[in-house]
């Protein structure tokens, strides 16, 4: 598309302007005549050189296909101008699901030269991403007109959870002892559920390890020494439905839990566990068989992803029938949701089924916005109208948790941000107590 510039509009006034002049006075008439002339054809000329400006140009995007969501990233455009210098300015197709910094970049390519453009990025919802062409403005020799066009490919971008600072930062907010379990391996002599060996008794030992009979076979002191029980199956399970759209911070109640249920399995797997997934609540419910390879947590980002929080209500139930039919071992359940009044007779009932052959633990989400407004300070009408509302909210939905709990299973509830900490750890004392 050729688009005039201000040159040529200024120059087309001004020549307006001339021929009011030449009314006043005719006999400047030619003059003005050849002055149109003139313009006319330079316009044209200029126009017809903007038009061929963008022949042989080539764009190349410098983007790296995955990405984790909320971390800024370099990126770059890279032109090559093969026949003749061009100048201009690049616009490019930056998806509505980042953040950028490329808010339109000047270029001036000399012929046969190539010029790397480069800028800012962030993304900001997980899922599939396209970046479209980019748009170009090619100016003219002179400075007559602009010619604006698309160039370059169609990207996909995969934007991923930021597992890194999940890890970085949650196992930090641990307690100790999950530090020194959660990144590697470590034996605890005496502490485990699973025993591991013979060895000769040493100082630091406790005397309920030493080993009678071994010690009266050989007339030295032998100590037994236990491992933390390994191959454990764990079910990750996700609620995608649209209670999990509610927001603390800057992230959903889905994508709290999401980081979650990624950092428990990291840990698990470390551990030799067996780590599978469901999800349910949306329209494509996932199911990922447990494993207890370290190439399971690819698997399980590639799985969850583009996921996202439907509008649908969630069907315990129906995800518990489910469950109960791909899995012939048993295991241990985490359901992460978000439990309302409404849940108790689905839950109990979804736990009921699934209780009686696997172990069920089921993660609520609380909102952080009940605990504000419980801790906010009376001063009107509306702010008391407010905290009965949260009083009685919460109070509802405790009786709901405590029915759950009546019936022999265990509940957690935290607020978003604290959930991945809280399950981490509840993971933590299972293996130390040797629960499966």
């Amino acid at each position: 598309m050729l688009v005039p510039t201000r040159r040529l509009i200024g120059l087309a006034l001004a020549w307006c302007a001339l021929g009011v002049v030449v009314a006043i006075a005719p006999g400047w008439l030619w003059s003005w005549q050849l002055a149109g002339v003139v313009w006319i054809g330079t316009a044209l000329a200029d126009g017809w050189m903007a038009r061929h400006a963008a022949s042989g140009v080539t764009l190349r995007r410098e983007l790296a296909r995955t990405l984790p969501v909320g971390v800024w990233h370099q990126a770059a455009v890279v032109l090559t101008a093969p026949r003749r210098p061009i100048s201009g300015r690049v616009q490019e197709g930056v998806p509505a699901g980042f953040e950028s910094q490329h808010d339109g970049q000047s270029f001036r390519v000399p012929a046969g030269r190539t010029a790397r453009l480069s800028y800012r990025l962030r993304p900001l919802e997980r899922g599939t991403h396209r970046f479209g062409p980019a748009t170009l403005r090619f100016e003219s020799p002179l400075g007559c007109w602009a010619w604006q066009c698309t160039l370059g490919p169609t990207t996909t971008a995969r934007v991923y959870p930021d597992f890194a600072r999940i890890v970085h930062y949650t196992l930090l907010a641990t307690d100790h002892r999950l530090s020194q379990l959660g990144v590697l391996q470590r034996q605890r002599r005496g502490q485990g559920a699973e025993f591991h060996q013979l060895r000769d008794y040493r100082q630091d030992d406790s005397p309920r390890q030493i080993d009678w009979s071994a010690t009266a076979r050989l007339a030295k002191l032998i100590a037994r020494e236990y491992e933390d029980e390994r191959d454990q199956q764990i079910v990750l399970v996700l609620d995608a439905s649209q209670r999990m759209r509610a927001k603390d911070g800057d992230l959903s109640h889905f994508d709290h839990s999401l980081n979650a249920v990624l950092l428990l399995a990291y840990v698990a797997l470390r551990q030799g566990d067996s780590v599978g997934l469901a999800s349910f609540g949306h329209d494509a419910p996932r199911f990922l068989a447990p494993r207890a390879s370290l190439a399971t947590l690819p698997r399980l980002l590639n799985a969850l992803f583009e996921i996202q929080p439907s509008l649908q209500v969630p069907d315990y139930a129906a995800m518990a029938v489910d469950l109960r039919r791909r899995l012939s071992r048993r295991a241990l359940v985490l359901i992460a949701t978000a439990v309302g009044e409404e849940d108790g007779p689905a839950l109990r009932l979804a736990v009921k089924l699934l209780s009686r052959r696997h172990s069920v633990v089921v993660a609520s989400l609380r909102e952080s916005a009940l605990d504000a407004a419980r801790a906010s300070p009376i001063t009107t009408l509306d702010a008391a109208l407010e905290y009965a509302a949260a009083l009685d909210y919460l109070e509802r939905r405790r009786r709901t948790l405590a029915a759950l709990r009546h019936e022999g299973v265990t509940v957690l509830e935290a607020r978003p941000p604290e959930l991945a900490r809280l399950l981490v750890n509840h993971y933590w004392e299972r293996k130390r107590a040797g629960a499966a």
